[in-house]
């Protein structure tokens, strides 16, 4: 990726993952907690004949639903994002004043990150910007949005059957419920441990944070009759 961020990556070897691991993990996440939602709802209203198989459609279809809905979104956010960039870009190259230029990188900049950038460095990336010939009018999609899209809706689709696939495999719905619980659980410290690891914190700290948010989740559930 060049120093603007406005161009695809020519090197394909060098290319970065499409989905970081927060993305990764976090959509994950959602269908878990989603999923359990669901079957806890299905079980509070009283599923009766072949709850199994009504808690499992249940808890597909609405991920389902909600995967396509947060893989739309992701690409909207996305375009959005990179027309902000093609934006300013434009911004700096057509301003004549240098000192003008820096500022609007400057106002650009997220607040942490603005005192450890001083205006020579900004001065450097103002001219490189205002240099460039190539800049692209308007944000477009390009394919790996479209992968990003397509693995967003997978995770949260697949999701779905570590909480859902119990009610298939046992016929005890109590029982199952019991696993599938445990399993969403499990799932959560793993993904806790990801992104302790990934933030710099202690992995097994953040695995128990957020296996513990998954109790509290589930005691709700329970609460209002899952």
């Amino acid at each position: 990726m060049d120093a603007t961020g406005l161009m695809k990556q020519e090197n394909l070897g060098d290319r970065a993952p499409v989905l970081d691991v927060v993305d990764r993990v976090c959509e994950l996440c959602f269908g878990l907690f989603m999923a359990l939602t669901f079957v806890g709802t299905v079980s509070a209203v009283g599923a009766g004949t072949g709850a199994g198989n009504k808690m499992f459609y249940t808890a597909l279809g609405c991920n389902l639903a909600w995967g396509l809905a947060d893989a739309v979104m992701y690409l909207v956010r996305t375009l959005v994002a990179r027309g902000r960039r093609v934006t300013l870009a434009h911004a700096v190259r057509s301003e004549r004043d240098a000192a003008t230029g820096i500022q609007t990188l400057r106002d650009a900049m997220a607040e942490w990150l603005k005192p450890l950038i001083d205006d020579t460095e900004l001065e450097s990336i103002r001219g490189r910007v205002a240099a460039r010939s190539d800049l692209p009018r308007r944000a477009v999609f390009v394919r790996d949005d479209f992968i990003g899209a397509i693995g967003i809706f997978l995770l949260v689709v697949c999701a779905t059957f570590p909480v859902a696939l119990p009610f298939l495999l046992l016929a005890n719905v109590p029982t199952a419920l019991i696993v599938s619980r445990v399993l969403t659980i499990a799932m959560l410290f793993g993904s806790g441990m990801a992104l302790g690891h990934h933030a710099g914190f202690r992995g097994w700290q953040a695995g128990l944070a957020m296996a513990a948010l998954g109790v509290l989740l589930t005691v709700a559930i329970i609460a209002l009759g899952g």
